[in-house]
Formats: C-alpha cells, sequence, structure tokens
C-alpha cells in the first residue's frame, strides 16, 4: 500500500466521529463491543464496524478476556495507538504510526531474536 493510499485510509477512519470516541475510551481501559456502544450510544454492528477498520489500520487491538464470573471469555479492544504524525517534506506528504507495544508482543520479539 503507498504511503498516500495508507494517509488516505487512516484519514477516512478518523473522521468518523464514533472511531475517534472508540480509540479515547478504549485508551483508558479495554472495552468490549457491548461497552462501547453505549458509551458512543450507537448500535452494536456500527461498532463492529469501526472496531474492524481501526484493527485494519492497525490502531486498535483485539484481546481474549476470561470472564470468571460466567466461566468463558469475551473479546475487549484497546488502542493501541499513542501518535499519528503527518508531515509535508520535499512536497511529499509522510505518514509515521507510533503504536504501544504490548508486554506479550515484546516478550515474544525478545525470545524470537533469541
Amino acid at each position: 500500500m503507498s504511503e498516500e493510499s495508507e494517509i488516505e485510509r487512516i484519514a477516512t477512519v478518523l473522521e468518523d466521529s464514533t472511531a475517534r470516541t472508540i480509540l479515547t475510551e478504549t485508551s483508558q481501559e479495554p472495552m468490549s463491543a457491548n461497552t462501547l456502544s453505549e458509551r458512543c450510544d450507537v448500535s452494536k454492528p456500527t461498532v463492529y464496524r469501526r472496531l474492524e477498520e481501526l484493527r485494519e489500520c492497525g490502531l486498535l487491538v483485539e484481546r481474549t478476556k476470561l470472564d470468571t464470573d460466567r466461566g468463558h471469555h469475551r473479546s475487549v479492544y484497546a488502542t493501541n495507538l499513542d501518535r499519528i504524525t503527518v508531515e509535508l517534506r520535499d512536497g511529499e506528504l509522510r505518514l509515521q504510526i507510533d503504536r504501544r507495544e504490548d508486554i506479550a508482543d515484546r516478550f515474544t520479539r525478545l525470545i524470537e531474536g533469541i
């Protein structure tokens, strides 16, 4: 994917207020789609569409959380976005996305590097 098309794709996703709310809400703590639907005041299908778009752009991660009360697991979502920078240099737009790295991912990278 070219840098220009990636900029357009991310800009399109971030243009949506529900996507922005999902990012801000999940930056504090991982949340389920049901909770996000309530916080965003939109339907669950809308939340699921935005979650998928944010995941495809690499701005959100899905995790599995054990629900000890009910004895099963559920998906929760958290942003891994730290910062997006768009620069104009030498007549070109350049995109830089700084992502948070999960401790489990860091450990895996360390082990793979050995």
